[in-house]
């Protein structure tokens, strides 16, 4: 069984990313699901590496905001938070 203790939800573009931080017996894990159209792709993120996970992401945010700064083209976001 799990329990949901925080769920937040993006759309990007015809994206759709679910981002629910669970819990079950075995522990804690986020898990980042992609609907595009209907299908469905899931990635399960233990809590233990989620700091690894979150500097990577910086990484890659840094070089994406660094090629922006040379050449800029906006990219539609809609954001929305629900708390479980």
């Amino acid at each position: 069984m799990e329990n949901v203790l925080f769920s937040d939800r993006i759309q990007v573009e015809r994206k759709l990313f679910f981002f629910d931080l669970k819990e079950n017996p075995r522990g804690r894990f986020l898990k980042i699901t992609e609907d595009v159209s209907g299908r469905r792709d899931t990635i399960i993120v233990p809590t233990s590496g989620l700091e690894f996970f979150r500097e990577s992401l910086e990484k890659v945010l840094n070089e994406e905001m660094k090629r922006r700064a040379q050449d800029p083209q906006p990219s539609p976001v809609v954001s929305e938070s629900h708390d479980g």
